[in-house]
């Protein structure tokens, strides 16, 4: 007596289909798991009987055997539960032979009562499932908003095993969860620039940064308002597109940070705190999750008072800033997640926070100043394309009734620039290459001068020299220029010689 059922398992961000086959004999009622199963599979043993019997079902009194296929691949997990248990109610009856599987694809924790809970990487076994020609997914109610958003499945949220049953006997049809409507077009609420009185450099630098995709460090004394800047930056970011939004929710299912919402249609913004672990930021663990860098994708990253981060995760950061992806390599095998984020960071000047302010005298010695600077390490501070210096507020720029720019208005400029660069050359700036910088940012004469002037007195790094084309060439977008002209090398410029000042 043999019945067969469907599942996914994961690997990193990939789904990959599991055939269940369970085996039926006559002899001492036995159930026995292979094909490398993990210590949550071996305890599904006592979860299944349990949720079979508080359900209504007699578990099958036959010496039975589950093979998990590939039988070679090692399946990690509780998401095959309801796959599993399905397999075992049919060959033993409760579940008509009749009922067609070989289309459906069962996803589920199950509880002690028969319900089923929700699990990590829905979406990701779905994509899988619809790859692999499924035309059926059965999942937790609460993973079936994110499941549905793919195209080919019928989406069916079971809420327990007796309504699965139910459903594959014909007694009472589950109802299809439809695809919800995502807004990509939706910003972060109640953070707005309008909130920020003066700082215009700072905002001009978060603008372009927004607008190119580009890396940014915020310096200045405690209390300027650099925080408050860099949580209002994913107000003016430009709305997802589709495949954005697939891939940045295929992340956080995996990570379990969705909390049964559907896709994720506005970029992330991390915040993590300056205590935590290079694997932490990386990502990892026995099997390896996404660290703090992957959840950043397609977003933001802020590191506030960057040099209060060990060094160990600050240069964590430069491989991934380079490659936009972060491979992780365990015995279990090797683990990719895509990483492009904008990094932005905020410090001090100093330990004490005022060297260099007018506001407030230095006191620290010279010593500490330069051990606390060089907690940033040179390639680091190379691959962090602007450096902006945000100055202490006067008591006339706090004062003031005169209304900031709000969100709104630097949002539609921003956009305007993203679909400029698109349009000529096919992806956003900040994911061109070396090679395709030099061909899309072609300077005049004096766009030229200006640049061989900063080569030589900045010393720039020929990734210095590709940042501030990148940057030029963003800033000519938010002009609405097709050309790079001699004053947007020269503000790129600018905003990259901050660090002369401090290193």
């Amino acid at each position: 007596m043999l019945s067969v059922a469907y599942c996914a398992g994961l690997n990193g961000l990939e789904g990959y289909i599991v055939t269940v086959e369970c085996g039926g004999r006559i002899g001492l009622p036995d159930l026995e798991i292979v094909g490398l199963p993990d210590m949550a599979i071996r305890e599904a043993k006592q979860r299944m009987q349990s949720a079979a019997e508080n359900c209504g079902f007699a578990f099958p009194e036959l010496e039975l055997v589950l093979n998990l296929a590939p039988a070679d691949r090692r399946k990690e997990g509780s998401a095959f539960d309801l796959a599993m248990l399905a397999a075992v109610l049919q060959c033993g009856g409760a579940i008509p032979h009749e009922a067609d599987l070989s289309d459906k694809c069962l996803i589920g924790e199950l509880s002690l009562s028969g319900q089923v809970r929700g699990v990590r990487g829905v979406l990701n076994m779905a994509l899988c499932a619809a790859q692999a020609g499924f035309k059926e997914l059965f999942v937790p109610p609460e993973n079936a908003a994110e499941a549905a958003a793919v195209e080919g499945l019928t989406v069916y949220g079971v809420p327990s095993i007796g309504a699965l049953a139910d459903h594959l006997s014909g007694r009472c049809a589950l109802t299809p969860t439809a695809a919800a409507r995502s807004d990509f077009d939706a910003v972060p609420e109640g953070l707005d620039f309008s909130d920020v009185k003066g700082q215009k450099r700072a905002k001009r630098a978060l603008e372009i940064a927004a607008a190119g995709s580009h890396n940014l460090l915020m310096i200045g004394a405690p209390g300027s308002g650099k925080s408050m800047l860099a949580k209002r930056l994913p107000s003016i970011l430009p709305p997802m597109c589709f495949a954005e939004s697939v891939e940045t929710t295929k992340i956080h299912s995996v990570a379990g940070t969705l909390g049964g919402e559907g896709l994720v249609t506005v970029r992330p913004f991390r915040a993590p705190h300056h205590t935590m672990s290079a694997a932490s930021l990386v990502g990892g663990g026995k099997v390896p999750e996404p660290g703090e860098i992957a959840l950043a994708h397609n977003g933001v990253l802020f590191l506030d008072e960057l040099p209060e981060f060990s060094r160990a995760v600050t240069e964590s950061l430069r491989q991934p800033l380079e490659d936009g992806v972060v491979t992780i390599t365990r015995a279990a095998g090797r683990y990719t997640f895509p990483c492009r984020f904008m990094l932005v960071c905020a410090m001090n000047p100093c330990p004490c926070g005022y060297y260099g302010s007018d506001v407030r005298p230095c006191t620290c010695r010279r010593d500490a100043i330069t051990k606390y600077l060089s907690r940033i390490s040179g390639p680091l501070l190379d691959r962090i394309d602007m450096h902006v210096e945000v100055p202490s507020l006067t008591f006339g720029e706090m004062s003031t009734d005169e209304p900031a720019e709000p969100s709104a208005a630097i949002r539609e400029r921003v956009i305007r620039a993203r679909d400029a660069a698109e349009r000529r050359q096919g992806c956003p700036n900040g994911k061109l290459e070396a090679a395709q910088i030099r061909r899309q940012c072609v300077l005049d004469d004096a766009g030229r001068s200006v640049m061989q002037r900063a080569m030589e007195k900045m010393g720039l790094s020929a990734r210095g020299y590709d940042r501030i084309l990148r940057v030029s060439r963003t800033i000519a977008d938010l002009a609405g220029s097709e050309t790079i002209s001699a004053a947007h090398v020269a503000e790129a410029v600018q905003l990259r010689a901050l660090d002369r000042k401090y290193w």
